[in-house]
């Protein structure tokens, strides 16, 4: 027999069919009940995403080769990061809309993943044939598909697990995102160079080559979307399991209910992100011209804020659901981000120094800042409210991108991470302000874990304390009556004469005066 832990429903109410309810009994792993399949499940999810994150920094990985095989300059290099988000401006809002009501989630992520594909096809074609604009065309297209592939990972995550499970599978799918990146920082390089070996010179052939190398991880998670729809109709057949959904409910109209909170929010979000991914972006090039750092080197260090934020994310996501004070948490990642900026910008200290303190803080606001969201708007604007958030945030990074080319050619690294410390000491102001805001209005972000817990049960309790005041006022309303008031309205239906003091449609013997 297999042990009810092992064969626990994927969801709250799901029913959970026999082994061998249609023929023979399954193994473990082919029984889509038991959690040795739901392993092999977790494993294609990880992978999923990472074709997509792996690409998504080939550019920063390759910033000279790109520079130099395609003649441009910083400006239109960082075009290569605009134009992967700019289709997301959009797509944030109808991603999960896609999912949940045109596609289905197993289609939906074949899709996505085919764009993620094409993407980089058009990214290496582009280089192949030395035409930059076909580059930023794939560049367009792999945008459509990589960030609505993040949100039906995440359906798949919410569709196969549940409670705590549902925790560690998105920090695993982190963990892993973090991991692709920081593969990618280090080997592309590295496969350049081999290819270049083959081919005997450098070139925008070479750089082709390379990127169509890499393209191979999205191949690998196009396979394992497939692999994944499979299983999820399979699993749908076996335990009558129904489709994953979003549970996202866009309506641009709760816009205008926004508070001043939430943003507040949005510029911290805006402000700190894009001191951190367009930074990413030219770090490379930053650490080997300052440092005078080899190639490699200033690969590795360039994706320390990857590596320490894979095993830290879900560490720090605990740590704050536990100890509560998010405003405070958002304040300490953002001080000390400004704080890993000024040592780049100012000093020739050893770099990993701030790199690690980059990472850490990172880490740290991304549980901080996002799970506030849920803590100032109601739960059903909650999927407006994160489109949103993303929406500007990718809006914030396609203009920044550019931004920061322009400074790089026109006045150097110098005055670029000034820009950087000037974007988070806005930050710097938005939390403080988030701050007094909250504490003027009586908010709960900053409040601790057990405090918050208090304020959830109190409001509970009186929710249940109305839910009974009204049922019981419903049962007075359809009250018995007494017999003698049944006597009473009988005897006035027949048209007997009744004294003027009775009501016969009440249910107790009443003056009308008191009634008037």
């Amino acid at each position: 027999m297999v042990g009810d832990e092992d064969r626990e429903p994927l969801l709250p109410g799901a029913a959970v069919a026999p082994s061998n309810a249609d023929g023979p009994k399954l193994s473990a792993v082919c029984d889509p009940s038991r959690l040795a399949h739901r392993i092999v499940v977790l494993v294609l999810m990880c992978f999923l995403g990472f074709g997509s994150y792996f690409c998504y920094d080939n550019p920063a990985a390759l910033q000279t080769q790109v520079q130099l095989d395609m003649k441009v300059n910083t400006a239109n290099f960082m075009q290569l990061y605009a134009f992967y988000s700019w289709p997301n401006v959009v797509l944030c809002f109808f991603g999960g809309f896609l999912i949940d009501r045109v596609f289905g989630i197993r289609l939906g992520t074949i899709i996505f993943s085919l764009f993620v594909c094409a993407g980089q096809v058009i990214f290496a074609t582009g280089a192949l044939f030395n035409a930059f604009w076909l580059m930023e065309a794939g560049r367009l297209v792999f945008g459509i598909g990589g960030e609505s592939l993040a949100v039906a990972q995440n359906t798949y995550a919410v569709s196969w697990f549940k409670g705590k499970e549902l925790n560690l599978v998105f920090g695993l799918q982190l963990s892993m995102a973090r991991v692709g990146s920081t593969v990618n920082m280090n080997i592309m390089g590295v496969v350049y160079s081999q290819v270049k070996d083959l081919m005997g010179s450098a070139g925008h052939s070479t750089l082709g080559v390379t990127l169509m190398i890499g393209g191979i991880t999205c191949l690998f998670s196009l396979i394992c979307a497939l692999v994944l729809g499979y299983l999820d109709k399979r699993a749908e057949r076996i335990l009558n399991k129904e489709q994953g959904k979003t549970g996202e409910v866009i309506k641009l109209t709760d816009v205008k209910d926004f508070s001043l909170s939430l943003w507040l929010i949005f510029v911290i979000c805006v402000c700190y992100y894009v001191a951190i991914f367009p930074f990413i972006g030219l770090g490379k090039v930053f650490f080997m011209e300052k440092f005078n750092f080899s190639p490699l080197q200033a690969g590795a260090i360039n994706s320390v804020v990857y590596i320490i934020s894979a095993p830290l994310s879900p560490v720090f996501g605990f740590m704050v659901d536990r100890i509560g004070k998010n405003i405070i948490w958002v304040m300490c990642a953002v001080v000390v981000t400004l704080a890993a900026h000024i040592m780049l910008a100012f000093t020739f200290w050893n770099p990993w120094i701030a790199m690690s303190f980059l990472g850490v803080s990172y880490s740290l606001l991304a549980c901080a800042l996002w799970p506030m969201v849920a803590f100032v708007v109601p739960e059903h604007q909650l999927g407006t409210a994160y489109g949103f958030m993303q929406s500007i945030q990718n809006l914030g990074l396609a203009i920044i991108a550019i931004v920061a080319g322009i400074i790089l050619d026109s006045r150097g690294y110098l005055f670029l991470e000034v820009f950087f410390s000037a974007c988070i000491c806005l930050a710097i102001i938005a939390v403080v302000m988030l701050y007094f805001v909250n504490l003027l209005r009586g908010g709960d972000l900053n409040l601790s874990s057990w405090e918050r817990e208090k304020l959830q049960k109190q409001a509970a309790l009186e929710a249940e304390k109305e839910k009974m005041r009204r049922e019981s006022a419903d049962w007075s309303r359809i009250r018995p009556m007494t017999a003698f008031a049944v006597r009473v309205r009988y005897l006035s239906r027949l048209g007997a004469q009744l004294p003027d003091h009775f009501c016969s449609h009440l249910s107790a013997l009443s003056h009308r005066s008191v009634l008037k």
